[in-house]
């Protein structure tokens, strides 16, 4: 299979690839994302694993840099998130799907590497990679809108890796997954943190996160606010029975 090569980074910086400090992000008349701090460096992957409402979303924004923390700050291989140069070094897969159905899966990789400067040579090499470390090459001539709901996951994931980004931000990847596609997306995962990649993972599923998380957040942010506290309670019940033996 062939390797990501070494995710960019400047080598005068020191320290984790990945950093958030009393973050703090106020959604509403709620405060969605409350004092989070975490370090990560390559080839972790960090979990923030938690139900609907549980502030994951916006917390993986404020890493990608999406949006501005209200408190607290983010720093992506020594930048501030929200610089331009931060947003470069970020692969960011998101719950919805992001590619054309009329397009077929090379020529979705090539229209999106084009967006990222990648031209020419590199390029077709960058999507040959791509595709074959999501399993992918043998349907890359096949129209997008005739894939399964897992390989239009795969292809998606893809398409963030065209760039060789540092921090790989997966937000629920497994979500509308049939269960093979699920398991074989984990060990994916696993696969791309070995490559050196820092994996920040939000997901639904604790058993995910014990599976494939180095770390994992186990104090969702919005863990004491009212009803979303009693409903991340009422999870954390069910994981441990789940897993207690019969």
């Amino acid at each position: 299979m062939i390797g990501l090569a070494a995710p960019v980074r400047d080598p005068a910086v020191a320290g984790p690839l990945l950093r958030r400090e009393g973050l703090t992000r106020p959604l509403g008349d709620r405060v969605a994302v409350e004092g989070v701090s975490l370090s990560a460096a390559a080839g972790d992957v960090y979990g923030l694993p938690g139900p609907n409402g549980a502030g994951t979303t916006p917390t993986i924004e404020l890493v990608c840099g999406l949006t501005a923390p209200d408190r607290g700050t983010v720093h992506v291989a020594g930048e501030q998130a929200t610089s331009a140069r931060a947003r470069r070094l970020v692969g960011y897969v998101p719950k919805d799907v992001a590619l054309c159905p009329d397009l077929t899966a090379s020529e979705n990789l090539r229209f999106l590497g084009s967006l990222y400067g990648l031209s020419g040579g590199v390029l077709h090499e960058r999507v040959a990679e791509a595709l074959e470390l999501t399993d992918l090459t043998d349907r890359a001539r096949e129209r997008v809108g005739s894939y399964s709901g897992g390989m239009k996951r795969r292809l998606d994931m893809a398409a963030r890796l065209l760039h060789h980004p540092g921090p790989l931000v997966l937000d629920e990847p497994t979500v509308r997954v049939d269960p093979q596609s699920r398991f074989a997306m984990l060990e994916r995962v696993r696969t791309f943190a070995g490559q050196g990649m820092v994996v920040p993972c939000t997901t639904h599923y604790m058993e995910e996160a014990d599976r494939i998380c180095d770390r994992a957040r186990r104090d969702p942010p919005l863990a004491r606010d009212g009803a979303v506290g009693r409903r991340v309670r009422r999870a954390r019940r069910r994981s441990r029975s789940d897993r207690a033996p019969s």
